[in-house]
């Protein structure tokens, strides 16, 4: 798993908290020459710090939004906070914190007469507990990582006044500098200045009272429209369309991806990719590189068991020796020597389908809770399903159009290198495959099974499936034992086949929910969410639409068993401004995925060709509230690597790193929009493709099992760019200014730059004369 970039650096000081060695203090007015100061203790003159303070809370204006001071979203604290109990439900402490802040408050009162203990003791103990507060980064200027906490959070002007007009001798108690205690006890104006903050709404006690900001204060954030504000992290790119992404439910959170070209390769919880591949079949797998081909590798299941037998599933496309093509189920098994490499030569085919046309092939392998693998395939292509009286996906006598169910650990009497499982529900029917579960489906592109509610289990076992429509709707079922979903008769919550549409049973099992060509052209299947480090996701149906890059939820009303579909807005400058968050994704939806812990992924690609190397992997995080720190860790066990480890590399420039380049008006604007994180189409290709249009039944197939009805405008291919590292530290407490160390580095690497500059220049020249 790949976690937001840190580096630690030498450059990079952390506040000292030991106790001040002060005498009893009497809390009363006390006079002294007037300097001003800053936060960090350095002495400046008053109209450059004004000036600096303003731009760096002109900056922390833009980034305001619930974080704390280790650049995480805040918490639900697991224990009751005895000292900042205002923060007990919501922020950024747990119960250690709690108790080194209140250990801190009593040091400082030690130093306070009894008359201040009364007068001030409430001051200051909400001045410390600011840590605590969801918005801490704000109140201490942590957004921007490259700007130096404060030592003391953003106060509102007239709370400053009162703090300072009655302890403010205590100033020298909460900050240890000798030039802010001579310049700051004495004059009123400066310090207060030198807390202010440029957004009133964040200052301190401001920042309690604003409704608008607290209203739905740890709840997914949702824009005027409605729209759910979640960020992206980038864990992987330059895949050959990654049709899935599984994990072998091993304990070593490895994540296997595969592309449609047939390699699948290894990445390792700490982001790195294995060099060699854990399988490569692509001289086998039929596939190419005409934009949104749907054939090639289309699926894959570890065994339940397979930390003890090692077997893992495959689905994929091939042509046999008489140029028929053909879907192929096999199972395989991992090398004994080498547990990140599949043994190739132990391919055990357990079931071939004839194609009658190349799109439509389905794909998903899956394990259910009751331990048999579900297939799903596709109705055999073209438009409307034109095979037999009527189509491939009524007819139950074979298994396109099908959810299948079989048991890969047993065989059957009739020779078959699987078994049938008993109660599948048409095994006494004569006219019926006993494989077949379900029927009257399309081409379901990308299920899963829901884990179930983590604390009551609730929706576990369940099967989701994205069903990619014919050309007016695209449906989302879940699997029901013997269901009939309706293909080719109805379309969605409609008719298609007027015919068999009024012939039909009125028991069809209808979508759970269904959206028309105005939303999208082609879903994408996703995963209910039941992760650990986003609480507020837990429940939610998180899927795509594959030609508009749209993101959706669904969420469930217990009452009325009815889902309510929810926009999934990606790249809010104003969310999503956390370290290692990006604030854009390719716009084609290929697949999405779950990790071992349950944490949230997709797929995508800005050029949907087989062999094109622009696909990424991004995982879901939300940016209002996630697990109480520690509540997730775990350990993966550790494997043995024979393979060379390729480290992680991201392409997209992340939120922050935008925010510091120069045109960071220009990117604000851009990034309010909700279609932000969708790459623009270059003209020059919308005006190519547009003209490519074709009839469904003779139009190239498009990617992962999706019909398609036109050939899209392609997304430019992304290009990777070098990005910007920036050092952060896990910081808890106010922390002084990067030491000059690091801008003399910067001096002399622009020293460097401007030499070599001069050089070329020179050089240019005498070929000039040269010339001449």
């Amino acid at each position: 798993m790949n976690e937001p970039y840190h580096e630690e650096v030498e450059d990079v000081y952390i506040f000292d908290l030991r106790k001040p060695t002060l005498k009893e203090v009497n809390v009363w007015p006390c006079t002294g020459s007037m300097h001003c100061c800053s936060s960090s203790g350095v002495s400046f003159s008053c109209p450059c710090v004004f000036l600096c303070l303003s731009l760096l809370c002109l900056i922390g204006s833009l980034l305001g939004h619930p974080q704390c001071l280790d650049y995480g979203p805040p918490f639900q604290p697991p224990f009751h906070l005895e000292f900042c109990s205002a923060y007990e439900n919501f922020g950024c402490c747990d119960q250690q914190k709690d108790n080194s802040i209140a250990a801190k408050y009593w040091d400082i009162m030690d130093y306070i007469d009894p008359q201040g203990h009364k007068l001030c003791g409430t001051y200051i103990k909400d001045i410390l507990c600011q840590e605590c507060s969801p918005y801490a980064a704000h109140l201490y200027d942590a957004e921007n990582p490259r700007t130096p906490l404060r030592n003391l959070p953003g106060l509102c002007f007239d709370y400053c006044s009162e703090f300072h007009f009655n302890c403010r001798s205590a100033i020298s108690l909460l900050m240890s500098d000798k030039h802010v205690q001579e310049c700051c006890e004495t004059n009123k104006t400066h310090f207060c200045n030198l807390l202010h903050l440029h957004d009133d709404d964040y200052c301190f006690p401001n920042v309690l009272k604003n409704t608008a900001l607290n209203h739905n204060l740890g709840s997914v954030v949702e824009d005027r429209k409605g729209c759910l504000q979640l960020c992206l992290t980038e864990v992987a790119n330059g895949l050959r369309n990654p049709v899935l992404m599984v994990h072998a439910n091993d304990h070593t959170h490895r994540m296997f991806i595969a592309e449609q070209v047939g390699v699948i390769w290894v990445y390792l919880p700490d982001g790195s990719r294995l060099e060699e591949p854990f399988l490569d079949i692509k001289s086998i797998v039929l596939a190419t590189p005409w934009i949104g081909d749907e054939r090639g590798f289309l699926g894959m299941a570890f065994h339940p068991k397979y930390k003890y037998n090692g077997k893992f599933y495959i689905y994929y496309s091939y042509m046999d020796k008489n140029r028929v093509e053909k879907i192929r189920i096999s199972e395989l098994k991992v090398l004994a020597s080498d547990v990140n490499k599949a043994d190739p030569l132990s391919e055990r085919n357990l079931l071939e389908l004839e194609e009658p046309a190349a799109n439509h092939n389905g794909g998903q392998l899956l394990f259910g809770v009751d331990g048999y693998m579900y297939l799903f395939t596709g109705d055999g292509g073209k438009a409307g399903d034109p095979f037999g009286k009527f189509g491939n996906a009524q007819n139950k006598s074979t298994l396109l159009g099908k959810v299948l169910r079989i048991d890969v650990d047993g065989k059957s009497p009739d020779g078959k290198p699987y078994r049938i499982p008993p109660d599948n529900p048409f095994v006494s029917d004569p006219k019926a495959r006993p494989e077949v579960y379900a029927y009257g489906v399309r081409n379901m592109w990308r299920c899963a099974v829901d884990r179930g509610d983590p604390v009551t289990t609730k929706g576990r076992g369940r099967i989701f499936c994205g069903d990619v429509g014919q050309n007016r709707f695209e449906e989302i079922d879940i699997i029901v034992k013997g269901g009939n979903y309706g293909w080719r008769a109805k379309e969605g919550f409609e008719c298609y086949d007027t015919m068999l549409c009024h012939n039909s049973s009125l028991d069809d099992i209808i979508p759970i929910f269904a959206y028309g060509r105005k939303v999208g052209k082609s879903v994408t299947g996703g995963y209910v969410y039941r992760g650990c480090e986003s609480p507020n996701l837990n429940g939610l149906y998180i899927f795509g639409d594959f030609m508009n890059g749209r993101l959706m939820a669904l969420q469930e009303d217990e009452k009325t068993n009815k889902w309510k579909k929810q926009d999934i807005c990606i790249g809010s400058t104003r969310a999503c401004a956390f370290p290692g968050m990006i604030s854009s994704y390719s716009k084609f939806i290929i697949s999405f995925a779950e990790d071992e812990a349950g944490e949230l992924y997709f797929m995508s690609t800005s050029y949907p060709s087989a062999y094109a190397p622009h696909g990424s992997l991004y995982k879901f995080i939300d940016p209002s509230r996630r697990a109480p720190p520690g509540k997730c860790k775990y350990k993966p066990v550790p494997v043995k690597t024979k393979s060379k480890r390729i480290p992680f590399v991201p392409h997209a420039k992340t939120v922050l790193e935008l925010l510091n380049e120069p045109s960071t008006t220009r990117l604000l604007k851009k990034s309010s929009t909700p279609t932000a994180a969708i790459p623009t189409v270059s003209s020059k290709k919308a005006r190519k493709t547009s003209s490519t249009k074709t009839k469904a039944s003779a139009v190239k197939p498009a990617l992962s099992g999706k019909k398609r009805q036109k050939s899209k405008a392609e997304a430019k291919p992304h290009k990777p760019k070098q990005e910007e590292k920036v050092a952060h530290t896990s910081r808890t407490t106010p922390a002084p200014p990067l030491p000059k160390k690091k801008r003399s580095r910067l001096t002399r690497t622009k020293k460097l730059l401007s030499k070599k500059a001069e050089s070329a220049k020179e050089k240019r020249g005498k070929r000039r004369k040269e010339r001449r």
